[in-house]
């Protein structure tokens, strides 16, 4: 039975964490720690756990973190955990700078941790087998993905986030679009973007191999234009990515099971660990300078 250390109160923490933790029979919560003292001691009476007050107390008790924090606090407790050799089970993005991103990568490696970053849409089996079977059929120009929320409406459990607030589309929902796009044409060499209306933002990718992609990118469309949109165009004509065939309690009870298989296998090397983690906060982070100066930037290899 694998114990999780739940860090994080907020609706994503309750109803998708503590929620696919509790249902999952190779796992068991061992407790929560928030911020907010009265949030943890709710959500951990929910389940019949104990709330922390400290994260080393909670490290103590468990075999492996969750963590549904905001990416710079999650960054922090994601170190502290792999540094006492605590698994990782990361929300995207992994961090909200490069240099965080590479503190977490540099405390699981040498530590030995197993990690997985929840990248929703990786985990619904036939999203996954449809990026195989596309990567594999090769011969791919061009991607366009469009992801336009609106996440500021009354009652959207997300609207209130600050760090969404400030951040944006390009962080909070860029780790998705990324996560579909890079399995199929592969690492960012070049990023140019621009900003639109209702806090949207389009990027313009080049990938090795000369490949290209865009992705546009709002949490404040209006209404009546939200819209998922993921298609690829090459060789082989033009395929879009389908919906996951299941939701986030099914994708993260996933995401559990392989997080417990690398563990059992001893192996470090699975597709959306922080490495890759890694790599999409690396193409974010190009991506504020590009828009910020007005030029494409160039990642280093």
């Amino acid at each position: 039975m694998l114990r999780f250390g739940l860090f994080g109160t907020g609706h994503w923490a309750a109803e998708t964490h503590a929620a696919a933790i509790g249902a999952h029979p190779g796992a068991e919560l061992a407790g929560v720690w928030g911020r907010n003292p009265e949030r943890a001691a709710e959500l951990a009476g929910r389940h019949g756990v104990p709330a922390f007050t400290e994260v080393d107390a909670l490290l103590d008790a468990c075999d492996a973190v969750a963590v549904a924090l905001p990416p710079d606090v999650q960054a922090d407790i994601a170190v502290q955990a792999a540094t006492a050799g605590r698994h990782l089970l990361l929300d995207k993005p992994l961090a909200l700078t490069l240099a965080d991103a590479d503190r977490v990568v540099a405390a699981a490696q040498e530590s030995g941790v197993a990690s997985v970053v929840f990248f929703t849409q990786r985990f619904h089996p036939n999203v996954t087998g449809f990026l195989a079977a596309t990567a594999a059929a090769g011969g791919w120009q061009h991607a366009r993905a469009t992801m336009l929320a609106s996440i500021f409406q009354p009652g959207n459990p997300y609207g209130g986030s600050q760090w969404r607030r400030d951040r944006g589309a390009l962080w909070d929902i860029g780790p998705h679009a990324l996560s579909l796009i890079l399995p199929v044409l592969g690492r960012v060499t070049r990023v140019a973007a621009t900003d639109g209306p209702s806090g949207l933002v389009n990027l313009l990718l080049t990938h090795d191999g000369g490949a290209t992609s865009t992705m546009s990118l709002s949490l404040d469309a209006p209404a009546a234009a939200v819209t998922r949109d993921f298609v690829f165009f090459g060789e082989n004509g033009v395929e879009t990515v389908p919906p996951g065939d299941g939701n986030a309690l099914t994708a993260f009870g996933t995401a559990i099971d392989q997080l417990a298989e690398e563990i059992e296998a001893g192996t470090r090397d699975h597709r959306c660990d922080v490495r890759f983690g890694r790599e999409v906060v690396a193409v974010l982070d190009a991506a504020e300078t590009a828009r910020a100066e007005a030029r494409t930037v160039t990642l280093p290899d």
